[in-house]
């Protein structure tokens, strides 16, 4: 940032601790847009085996309504850093809700598979750009000793919206088309679309940065690749992919690697797509892996309770969501005080109790068998929501907060890009160690059901050992410096 920027970012200290009023009109309007595009990445799953009956399609290809959008947000995202430079924020703003809602009515009227495949490209491309643009707003307009209780919100959006999609698109699947799945997010996608239209206004200023195309096809490759490769590894162990997860995930990696050198090469001449000097911040660092397996546990955790519930408990559907639901409802409710808590204490009072809670709720789960009590469930992942609760938003707003003003952008567009690969992740391991379990389990000759379970078992087993990494990692938390004053409202 230069002398006349510093300059021009200085507030009178009386306003210092306070939200300016168009602000907070555009966090209002990015909350609610981003729950609504958040929640729809996990709402499509419990509606999968609808659509193979409706349009004749097998797992492996009904699987790519998750895995396309997956892939399009960890395309998108590295180049959200770019666009929310490049732009405005109303600019940014509309055409993310823009790209949302004709995905959304594409996939709503769509007469073939593969066009609700590509209404749910659509929908992925603006909501990658929502949230990124989101936490660079909080981060850039929200004095220091507010972050936390704003991030808290942004935690609702991020760990809420995921666990209730499940349980909504039961509620609607029991008695309507997997269409209403869309039909009922579009008229709440136009109203912020239009509000955003009429409402927002520019409240940062665009630079004029040149776009280094070669960096966005190696990102593509490289963050594509990856996710590609890490969700195929569950249907590689059950021998349903057509091509082996290691030639993505080696053509990826190597794409990540040259990505990584070519960002490294630009931040030279100021003009990298993505700038990698947040990773030169230790809280950074730290506060990103501990996210990561926090995201991991949590992805891997929402795919392997319903299959748990549903394959050894014999649960229907809309039960199985319905048990998710007091957890998600949990990890809202505490966000806010959460975040008050953070203002006033820091991270570490909440990261240290909130890594081992986790835990410890991940090492219940693994002792869940094939007559388990339903209450008993609903009160571990009760237990698990309130650690994972406690971990969010001081993570995001200390690792955030600690890098320099001018890399916000960039620090949210990695966190956002990460995170994906960590829910891959997650779900990969999860998925894949309860295959490769329960297919050992069998051929030992146990019955499919105790066989299943037995696979859950080992899965929970690995994510508890996760899990004490991140409690151990959880010593090494810091309140982030005070930074820079936040910038006026133009």
């Amino acid at each position: 940032m230069s002398v006349d920027q510093t300059s021009a970012t200085t507030v009178a200290p009386e306003s210092s601790d306070r939200i300016p009023g168009q602000v907070k009109l555009v966090l209002i309007l990015l909350l609610a847009a981003s729950f609504v595009m958040i929640l729809n990445e996990t709402v499509m799953s419990v509606a999968v085996p609808r659509l193979m009956t409706d349009f004749g399609v097998t797992a492996a290809s009904a699987q790519w309504l998750t895995t396309a959008f997956m892939l399009t947000m960890a395309v998108v995202i590295p180049v959200t850093g770019y666009l929310l430079q490049r732009f405005t924020t109303r600019a940014v703003f509309i055409a993310a809700m823009t790209l949302f809602s004709a995905g959304t009515l594409v996939a709503a009227a769509a007469p073939t598979f593969w066009v609700l495949v590509a209404g749910r490209v659509v929908q992925a491309s603006g909501t990658a750009v929502m949230l990124p643009l989101l936490i660079t707003t909080v981060l850039t307009f929200v004095p220091i000793n507010r972050r936390g209780s704003t991030m808290g919100l942004i935690s609702i959006v991020i760990a809420v919206a995921p666990a209730v999609g499940p349980t909504i698109s039961g509620l609607i699947l029991a008695d309507l088309s997997w269409r209403w799945l869309f039909l009922i997010m579009l008229p709440i996608a136009l109203i912020a679309l239009v509000a955003g239209a009429a409402l927002v206004r520019n409240i940062s200023d665009p630079q004029r940065i040149p776009l280094d195309v070669a960096s966005v096809i190696l990102s593509a490759v490289a963050f594509g690749g990856l996710i590609y490769g890490l969700s195929s590894i569950g249907e590689a162990a059950a021998g349903h992919t057509p091509v082996a997860p290691a030639v993505p995930i080696a053509l990826g990696a190597l794409s990540l690697a040259l990505f990584v050198w070519r960002q490294t090469v630009l931040q030279r001449s100021g003009a990298p797509l993505l700038d990698l000097r947040p990773f030169r911040t230790r809280s950074f660092v730290v506060g990103v892996i501990m996210l990561l397996v926090a995201m991991g546990a949590l992805f891997g955790t929402i795919i392997l309770l319903p299959l748990y519930l549903q394959g050894v408990l014999g649960l229907t559907t809309l039960e199985s969501g319905l048990v998710l639901l007091p957890g998600g409802l949990v990890m809202g409710l505490i966000a806010p005080f959460v975040g008050r808590l953070f203002d006033r204490f820091g991270p570490r009072p909440l990261v240290i109790p909130g890594a081992f809670v986790v835990t410890a709720a991940l090492g219940l789960l693994t002792r869940l068998g094939t007559d388990s009590e339903v209450g008993l469930i609903v009160g571990i992942h009760v237990l698990l929501s309130l650690g994972l609760g406690m971990l969010m938003t001081p993570l995001m707003t200390s690792s955030l907060g600690a890098v320099p003003a001018e890399l916000y952008s960039h620090a949210s567009a990695i966190l956002n890009t990460l995170q994906q690969l960590a829910g891959a992740a997650g779900t990969a391991l999860f998925v894949t160690v309860m295959t490769t379990g329960a297919t050992a389990a069998a051929a030992s000759g146990l019955d499919p059901v105790s066989a299943q379970a037995e696979g859950i078992h080992e899965a929970f087993l690995w994510g508890s050992a996760l899990a004490l990494v991140a409690a151990a990692l959880s010593f090494l938390i810091r309140r982030p410096a005070p930074s820079a004053t936040p910038l006026p409202v133009h």
